[in-house]
């Protein structure tokens, strides 16, 4: 990891740049498998999944029976827990429901709002080097809350042309209604235009490497919604001299083995606690079974040591994490000034961990940055807020001049006209 003391302000921007992700060099590539699943649909993407996971299928869904065999193969404890984690995303998300308030703005001037789930949504979930079945319950769980009619999710399988147990098993438990065998650029493809077996999709959600963010961004630009702009994951820690350096480096190190493109950041007001970090995350680096992944992406990773815990928000809220742990005496104080993260762990016993798995939050968060302006995933991403308004006669006739003279000062005559044979009518009733 890389150590930076006191740095200048003028330094923030170029010190806080996460690994670089270039998706511009890609789109090429991208456009040409997006096309082709377009245009081929099911073959086109037996074909990548050939050529990219190396498998030769001979369909594209998951079946009845291959569920029931990997709910055979799913470990009893994870099947525990999978199911509590559930219950308590589930807790966390239906907490989140809207409820829409008539408002009558002025005598006979009633609006109002109306929730409606997203009717058709995909999921991606990807294979890689880990199996990422928490990721199914963070996306499927509050899909089912908001009242999505159609739940699809696309995971690649290995190369026996199996999805792994625990995703199939996770699927089941929340809700997920079909699943399908694909990766990649090809699985975004489908789910945006449709194929003979996937169905096409109104919103995509879910991570994936710099193919995927690519081709999310390409289907997005007016053929299908997505969830946020996403990049490799990451982490920052501020901590102070109360810090626990052990639990400091574990959490650094819970980020690192994500991938080696992933960042982990400490920002401490301790040269002390800063260089315990550091021997601690060698040590424990040492005994881990992703430790080559770990390692690589520690190289992206930073200490930095500021000289004041103001200068630490500041450069926290300048570098929007996407998952933020304050491991400080004061953490609730510190909390209150953070305004731009995706997920915030307060305290020496609220590790990432938890928000990754079992917690309730959701763990689909914005990352490079975005969260200046994105929010995570939350209930709200899989429904719509229709607004409705009813007009009664006292409304229209209290409302109704002040449209007229708005329009015909805008030269649209035809919306003036609309309020202006209405108002004649009350008044004839009159």
């Amino acid at each position: 990891m890389k150590i930076i003391k006191f740095p200048k302000k003028g330094e923030w921007a170029q010190l806080l740049q996460r690994p670089t992700l270039d998706t511009e060099n890609l789109f090429d590539t991208v456009r040409g498998i997006i096309g082709r699943v377009r245009k081929e649909g099911d073959q086109a993407v037996l074909d990548y999944e050939e050529t990219f996971d190396k498998v030769r299928l001979n369909s594209l869904a998951v079946t009845a029976d291959e569920m029931k065999e990997a709910e055979a193969k799913v470990p009893a404890d994870l099947q525990v827990a999978i199911r509590l984690a559930k219950q308590n995303i589930e807790t966390f998300h239906a907490a989140q429901r809207f409820e829409g308030k008539k408002v009558e703005t002025m005598p006979g001037v009633i609006c109002w709002q109306k929730a409606v789930g997203i009717e058709k949504v995909g999921l991606y979930i990807p294979g890689g080097t880990a199996p990422l079945f928490s990721t199914v319950l963070m996306l499927a769980v509050p899909a089912r809350i908001a009242g999505c009619k159609e739940i699809v999710l696309c995971t690649p399988p290995d190369k026996t042309g199996n999805v792994h147990p625990a995703i199939l098993f996770a699927a089941q438990v929340a809700g997920v209604d079909k699943i399908f065998k694909a990766g990649g650029v090809q699985a975004i493809a489908a789910m945006a235009y449709g194929t003979e077996s996937i169905p096409k999709v109104y919103k995509i959600f879910g991570p994936g490497n710099q193919y995927v963010t690519a081709a999310k961004q390409l289907v997005s630009l007016r053929d299908v919604a997505i969830d946020m702009p996403a990049g490799p994951s990451e982490v920052e820690v501020l901590a102070d001299d109360s810090a626990n350096p052990v639990f400091v480096a574990a959490d650094l190190l819970s980020q690192a083995e994500h991938g080696v493109d992933s960042q982990a950041v400490l920002i401490t007001t301790s040269e002390k606690l800063m260089e315990e970090v550091q021997r601690e995350v060698e040590r424990q680096l040492a005994a881990l079974p992703r430790k080559e992944i770990a390692a690589r992406s520690l190289a992206n990773s930073k200490l930095i040591l500021v000289k004041e815990m103001t200068e630490a928000i500041e450069m926290t809220n300048a570098y929007a994490p996407e998952h933020l742990i304050i491991e400080t005496k004061d953490y609730m104080e510190v909390a209150g000034q953070i305004v731009n993260a995706g997920s915030v762990f307060l305290g020496a016993l609220s590790p990432e961990s938890a928000g990754d798995y079992a917690s309730g939050t959701n763990h689909t968060l914005p990352t490079n940055g975005y969260a200046k302006a994105y929010s995570g995933v939350s209930l709200d991403s899989f429904i719509r807020k229709i607004t409705f308004q009813e007009i009664l006669p006292e409304g229209m006739a209290a409302i109704g001049p002040a449209i007229e003279v708005m329009a015909a000062n805008e030269q649209l005559d035809a919306h003036k006209n609309a309020v202006t044979v209405r108002l004649k009518d009350l008044r004839l009733d009159n």
